[in-house]
């Protein structure tokens, strides 16, 4: 456990980079673009469900 801890905080700008440069080869330049769209939208909609839930709760409340 303590192990864990000691290399989740040792992540720096360089591991970054290299983080990045291996996505991009994985997925190459095309599909970035594609793949980061897929996320906004996925976080958007995720945003959106999460507000209407906390919305339609207390008109349920109100009606009954």
């Amino acid at each position: 456990m303590m192990l864990q801890a000691i290399f989740l905080g040792m992540v720096g700008p360089w591991q970054w980079i290299i983080i990045g440069l291996a996505i991009l080869l994985l997925f190459g330049g095309r599909k970035l673009p594609e793949l980061m769209k897929g996320l906004g939208t996925g976080i958007k909609e995720f945003k959106n469900a999460t507000n209407t839930e906390g919305d339609e709760n207390p008109k349920a409340e109100e009606k009954k």
